[in-house]
């Protein structure tokens, strides 16, 4: 293995190498629940929309190849891979704006089906190889393939860097950003300032599963690159714990994807320089920090700061 080569130096490289490649999923994912969550609104089925994102960016990438070319199939999945995220988006918000309807309910409903229908959509492209996405090369003045390979990170990791602080400015600074908002903390204000709340609340949560299929496209073109039912390993559900760690802002979503990208490249590092003994229990790394860190923030006697005021209401 490449991380054998230069010993123990090769963990602290390998963990920032999969912290790099695997934090992009939990950022659109996070980025997608954090914009959903400002208007008051819990979307707990983005993992339904992860899998239905990646599987449809697979599967178009595999399907148009011959058509268009490899290096166009993959953005071509990653588009559909969004368009698949608006559609789950729609559904959901739909329902969870009917009345009576309690969002988690409509959250569950949406993994299982939007799981149940990748897996069954899927199954054609479990064994067939489709054109991943190019990897960009941060490290090529490097002679050492180690550092090289480590550093290597995709355009849509950069994408998704530069969304964060874009939708923080957006949240701040302008008008639409002011109704999300003003929906999220009081929708009878945002009501009597002719705020239509089921508008915002639908493009806020559609636009939010949008992101979450471009980090489902993520997961299967690039990293790891391929098309499995167990591809997302729960990601979608830990970004709504890292949305309650980052506490609801676009660039706290950011490092936090970073920590838990680390938290899950550890496993692999250790067994790539030939440590086995644990293995099963650092690859539950971000399982373990998701559970930490809903016990810390949802103690009884600690005010969450940030959290919108109407978040969870029942319509």
């Amino acid at each position: 293995m490449a991380a054998e080569a230069i010993g123990w130096w090769g963990v602290p490289l390998a963990i920032i190498g999969g912290t790099l490649r695997g934090s992009a999923p939990f950022l659109f994912v996070s980025l997608g629940e954090c914009l959903t969550e400002k208007s008051g609104k819990i979307n707990l089925g983005l993992e339904g929309t992860l899998l239905m994102g990646a599987m449809s960016a697979y599967g178009v990438s595999y399907l148009t190849q011959g058509t268009v070319g490899s290096a166009i199939a993959p953005w071509l999945g990653v588009l559909v891979a969004g368009i698949a995220g608006l559609g789950m988006g729609f559904i959901h918000a739909w329902l969870s704006q009917q009345p009576k309807v309690n969002d988690v309910a409509v959250g569950i409903a949406m993994i299982i089906f939007g799981s149940g229908l990748a897996f069954y959509l899927g199954k054609p492209f479990i064994q067939p190889s489709a054109p991943n996405l190019p990897a960009i090369g941060l490290a090529d003045w490097s002679s050492m393939p180690q550092v090289r390979q480590a550093f290597q990170v995709n355009l849509l990791f950069v994408i998704g860097i530069a969304i964060a602080p874009l939708m923080s400015w957006f949240f701040k600074t302008t008008r639409w950003g002011l109704f999300i908002r003003a929906v999220g903390d009081s929708p009878e204000a945002a009501l009597a300032m002719g705020i239509s709340i089921r508008k915002v609340r639908m493009l806020c949560i559609m636009a939010g599963s949008f992101l979450a299929g471009i980090g489902g496209a993520y997961l299967s073109l690039y990293y790891p690159g391929s098309w499995s039912e167990r591809i997302s390993s729960g990601q979608g559900l830990m970004a709504v714990a890292l949305v309650i760690f980052a506490r609801w802002n676009p660039i706290q979503c950011l490092w936090a994807s970073f920590l838990f990208g680390g938290a899950q490249a550890i496993a692999p590092a250790l067994q790539a320089i030939g440590i086995d003994g644990g293995y099963y229990l650092f690859n539950a790394s971000p399982y373990i920090l998701t559970l930490l860190i809903m016990i810390f923030t949802c103690s009884p006697k600690r005010t969450i700061t940030g959290a919108p005021g109407a978040l969870g209401a029942t319509n």
